[in-house]
């Protein structure tokens, strides 16, 4: 399944936030570690610079990946027609049939951050509950099996 390209607009500024973060202050600093490192002579038992040739590495596969994903990225803002569906940006409380209540924020897979409950929308759950009402009821698959999920409570952050 092919990943979406929408991100929320925090999401969109954190993930550029990183980008410069990379270029302009990690990169230089471990870059310059690794001229110290290679200054000191053997560099096939050097540690540093081994270490800091391996950062760089990573630097620059994390800095071609975010300034290309960032290129084809769409920020979704919020609109208030979205007031009562659920729609990408959307929170919302479901409560399974066990009675268990669970809050969730539908989120770009750039974004998504399972202990801060944010979900993404290429999710089977957020795939189902996009466009749903309050008070509706989801039938979701999983991998363990069909789910009945209720929506409680709907809201955006504005």
């Amino acid at each position: 399944m092919a990943k979406s390209n929408y991100i929320t607009r925090q999401g969109w500024l954190a993930l550029d936030q990183e980008l410069k973060f990379l270029w302009k202050e990690e990169r230089p600093k471990v870059t310059q570690a690794v001229s110290d490192a290679a200054a000191l002579g053997d560099r096939s038992e050097n540690a540093e610079y081994i270490y800091g040739k391996r950062r760089l590495r990573e630097i620059d596969r994390r800095v071609r990946f975010l300034t290309k994903r960032l290129e084809v990225l769409q920020i979704v803002d919020y609109n208030p027609k979205q007031e009562g569906k659920i729609f990408f940006g959307a929170w919302v409380e479901l409560e399974n049939e066990d009675g268990e209540i669970k809050q969730y924020r539908i989120v770009g897979c750039d974004e998504f951050a399972p202990a801060k409950n944010w979900i993404s929308i290429d999710s089977p759950v957020a795939r189902a509950l996009i466009g749903k009402t309050l008070d509706d009821e989801v039938r979701v698959e999983t991998p363990s099996g069909f789910i009945t999920l209720y929506v409680n409570k709907i809201w955006y952050e504005k």
